[in-house]
């Protein structure tokens, strides 16, 4: 084999090392799950050996478990007939001589392998990169090169579902996160956990930053780190509502209190960072670089904010924009798990949403498989009527942690960012929008809502 006229084997090597390398392969199942990424079989420079290890690959993926030696030794007896007569007695040869070779070097033999691999594949991604680099596709770049760093570099096993037992009943294995409403709390079990996203679904004006910028002051209030990327609104915009959630103060009258917001932000326990870019000059990728300085720099992530996804630029140029926003939501998926972190976004709703008593997923704006990968989805749905009586309702439109299709009454002050989540008429536990029944209901409630707020019973 040759990457740019240059032999890559591991004919350096010897012979002796590739005939070891074989049959560790062969009798550590870790490590030739983590090898089989990164090794071409032409790296080795002898013929038995290139069969043997075709062998074994072949038989992992046709039967999707490991080759014992019983089977190996099966397999080179009975399916080697068309290879000529010299390479079936090498094969056979070599295989009964290892049996009894000395593997106590083995560590060697991993470590040098994968190194010897990895800089192969990192040299063949360079050579990619410059037939990118010629269409200034820096993104795409970065993505190929981080791809190739990451081959052959996991060596976890995966959860084993009977020795962790207990983990899975450990309460805090997801690390939720509260919203800050207890009636959502309680149906996703605490809060949004690790590794977990959450999208707002609401239409514009509707406050769907304002809800981003509530979650994250319930963040900082447990004494997280938050970091809030801003793709509409300034930085400094997102920094004055943070200031007006955490200390009650309206937006209008911050500029007056400016001594006594000081010194309530620094008694808040968590960390905020926020980040502005302009609108489609960020891409997942865009983030993870700057998650991955923050983190080389001790920053601790437990929740991350984009305000909000359908702004991103795509890390690829894809024909249709629903298939570059579904690409999107699945990458923003990948960092929470990534950095084993909570994630919250919003997604802008279609002109259907713009005045609808309940916003369902239906109304979600250009791609509706993008909410296919959100753990936890909810809508804000406000009228015209309920802009004016600070009102609206809430919808549990998923939830993969427990129950969904509820609908629980709103209260929303825009001039302070105050979201409250109230809870439902007596005897009730939350309407349920599959009702046509209690959907009238549900109307009806609001009515009485709506008159006994304007009369000042709703704090």
């Amino acid at each position: 084999m040759k990457l740019n006229g240059t032999d890559v084997t591991f004919s350096k090597y010897g012979k002796g090392f590739q005939e070891k390398l074989c049959m560790v392969i062969l009798d550590d199942r870790p490590f030739a799950d983590q090898v089989e990424e990164v090794l071409d079989v032409s790296f080795l420079e002898l013929n038995y050996l290139k069969l043997f290890l075709n062998k074994v690959f072949e038989y992992r993926q046709k039967y999707g478990v490991h080759p014992s030696r019983d089977i190996m030794k099966t397999i080179l007896r009975s399916e080697l007939d068309a290879e000529n007569e010299l390479t079936r007695q090498q094969v056979r040869e070599y295989y009964a001589r290892s049996l009894a070779a000395d593997l106590t070097d083995q560590a060697y033999i991993k470590d040098t392998t994968l190194d010897f691999c990895r800089k192969q594949n990192l040299k063949s991604a360079m050579v990619k990169s410059i037939g990118l680099m010629q269409r200034s596709s820096f993104d795409e770049i970065a993505q190929v090169i981080n791809n190739s760093l990451k081959l052959g570099a996991d060596n976890n096993e995966g959860y084993d579902w009977k020795k962790d037992f207990e983990e899975r009943f450990k309460p805090k294995y997801r690390n939720p996160i509260s919203t800050g409403w207890l009636l959502v709390d309680g149906l996703i079990r605490g809060g949004l956990g690790q590794k977990e996203l959450g999208v707002v679904i609401a239409p514009t004006g509707a406050g769907k930053s304002m809800a981003l910028v509530h979650l994250g002051s319930q963040a900082l209030k447990e004494g997280k780190t938050v970091i809030h990327y801003t793709l509409e609104l300034q930085d400094m915009v997102i920094g004055s509502r943070y200031d007006s959630c955490l200390t009650k103060i309206p937006l209008d009258s911050l500029l007056s209190f400016k001594e006594k917001i000081y010194e309530e932000v620094q008694d808040i326990a968590g960390k905020l960072i926020i980040k502005e870019y302009p609108t489609k000059t960020a891409s997942t990728h865009t983030l993870k670089m700057h998650l991955e300085k923050l983190r080389m720099r001790g920053t601790q992530i437990d929740m991350i904010i984009v305000d909000y996804a359908d702004l991103l630029r795509p890390v690829t140029t894809q024909r249709e924009k629903r298939n570059e926003l579904e690409s999107i939501y699945e990458e923003l998926r990948g960092l929470a798990q990534e950095f084993k972190c909570v994630i919250w976004t919003a997604s802008q709703t279609n002109r259907s949403g713009l005045n609808a008593e309940v916003i369902t997923m239906e109304a979600i704006s250009e791609a509706f498989n993008k909410c296919f990968v959100a753990d936890f989805i909810f809508s804000i749905s406000r009228t015209i009527d309920d802009k004016i009586t600070n009102t609206g309702r809430i919808f549990i439109a998923k939830n993969r942690n427990g129950p969904d299709g509820l609908v629980f009454p709103l209260f929303m002050d825009t001039t302070n960012v105050c979201i409250k989540v109230l809870q439902p008429s007596e005897g009730e536990d939350g309407e349920e929008v599959s009702s046509r029944k209690q959907k009238e209901k549900l109307f009806d409630k609001y009515k009485k809502f709506k008159k006994q707020q304007n009369n000042g019973k709703v704090a």
